[in-house]
């Protein structure tokens, strides 16, 4: 039988190019499903990865008790200072806590081609805001002065929006901020304008804070950090590692956008599904006296059906291949920014990866498989007479 089904399966193979327009169908078909179902799983895998990137284990975020971001977290100047003075905060080599209390609110820029304004992060941080975050660099410009009103601008802010270059000034809620600086970390921090903290609370009349960050001491840390502040009854507050509240967020959106590439990828392999049906039963119907005479020569029916299935195979190995390397080529790396848990605009670059490539493929698979089993089942039970009389 392995004999038969490789002569057979070979032919088969080598007719292809005498029938490259119904194979075509089949392959262009099954590029498009692989391609577009990769490009949405990609930007979902973006998305979780600039996010994820962004939070680490040995830092922990204290909110205000019920929060479920920071936007909507507020904590009082009193509140601030009693956290930072909590037990389980690694000291500064100053001796003092290493935290950071900071302020979030939103400002309006315009995308750069488009003239209506998007939600973006503005975050206010105190000096050692920068410490906490080791991985940012000043790429262009200078670090903000505290007493001024001076922005430091993510790279990704840059390249998305207006006006935000250094150098330039950008207005909102009233008051004028130069761009002294821009920095490059290469998570979600590069979404966000930074600032002095006293001074955003000077100019929007803010009395307290969003969030404290504060690194953590030793593995148990985290711990002590939430046995000390659940045990003062002036404090309401939930303690969270940074890594945790950030791969919270990408939760909703990596369902949306998991259920959207079920959708379109679904509606989009039924397509295929029938133009491989459509193709490979002109392949066969095309081939009939061929099949019917290596029938009559001895050449059983499971062999025939093993061909036709193989060589629908190969045609969606070649779709799902070439329509990975579309997504690839167009997507990967592809900057854009949507709506995060916050309302504002998180800037990401779609991240198209072998396990994606890998689940694009067995679709693929799956789906020539179902296209070249029913023309496989009717090569097999032709009627060698029937089939030889034909023309």
């Amino acid at each position: 039988m392995l004999t038969q089904t490789t002569a057979i399966t070979a032919l088969n193979l080598k007719s292809i190019p005498d029938r490259w327009g119904p194979s075509l169908v089949i392959v262009i078909g099954l590029a498009g499903v692989v391609a577009v179902f990769t490009a949405l799983l990609a930007m979902a895998v973006g998305f979780e990865t600039t996010l994820k990137s962004t939070g680490r284990t040995d830092v922990a975020l204290i909110l205000r008790g019920g929060s479920d971001a920071e936007l909507n977290s507020g904590l009082g100047r009193d509140q601030g200072t009693l956290i930072k003075q909590a037990p389980g905060i690694r000291k500064d080599d100053d001796g003092q806590p290493l935290a950071t209390a900071e302020m979030m609110f939103i400002a309006e820029l315009a995308k750069k081609g488009d003239r209506t304004g998007s939600n973006v992060t503005v975050r206010g941080i105190e000096p050692k805001g920068m410490k906490m975050r080791p991985q940012v660099k000043i790429v262009d410009g200078r670090m903000f002065e505290t007493g001024k009103r001076e922005l430091i601008v993510g790279s990704g802010v840059t390249r998305q929006f207006e006006g935000a270059r250094v150098g330039q000034t950008l207005r909102f809620r009233g008051s004028e901020w130069t761009v002294v600086g821009v920095f490059a970390s290469g998570d979600a921090n590069d979404s966000e304008l930074w600032c002095d903290v006293e001074v955003a609370a000077t100019t929007f009349n803010r009395g307290g804070y969003s969030s404290v960050r504060a690194a953590l001491d030793g593995p148990n840390g985290l711990q002590t950090l939430k046995d000390a502040l659940s045990a003062d009854p002036r404090l309401a507050v939930d303690v969270t590692t940074e890594q945790d509240y950030y791969s919270g967020q990408t939760r909703q959106f990596r369902q949306q956008i998991g259920f959207l590439a079920s959708v379109v990828t679904f509606i989009m392999a039924l397509g295929a599904i029938f133009a491989a049906l459509n193709s490979m039963y002109a392949a066969v119907a095309a081939r009939s006296r061929e099949i019917a005479t290596l029938r009559a020569i001895g050449f059983g029916g499971t062999p025939v059906v093993l061909s036709v299935m193989i060589e629908a195979l190969v045609l969606a190995l070649i779709g799902g291949a070439l329509g990975a390397v579309i997504a690839y080529l167009l997507f990967n790396g592809f900057s854009v920014s949507t709506l995060g848990q916050n309302f504002t605009q998180v800037v990401f670059a779609f991240s198209v990866t072998p396990a994606l490539v890998i689940r694009g493929l067995i679709i693929a698979v799956v789906i020539g498989m179902i296209g070249g089993f029913l023309p496989a089942l009717r090569a097999a039970r032709m009627p060698v007479t029937t089939a030889l009389r034909e023309l």
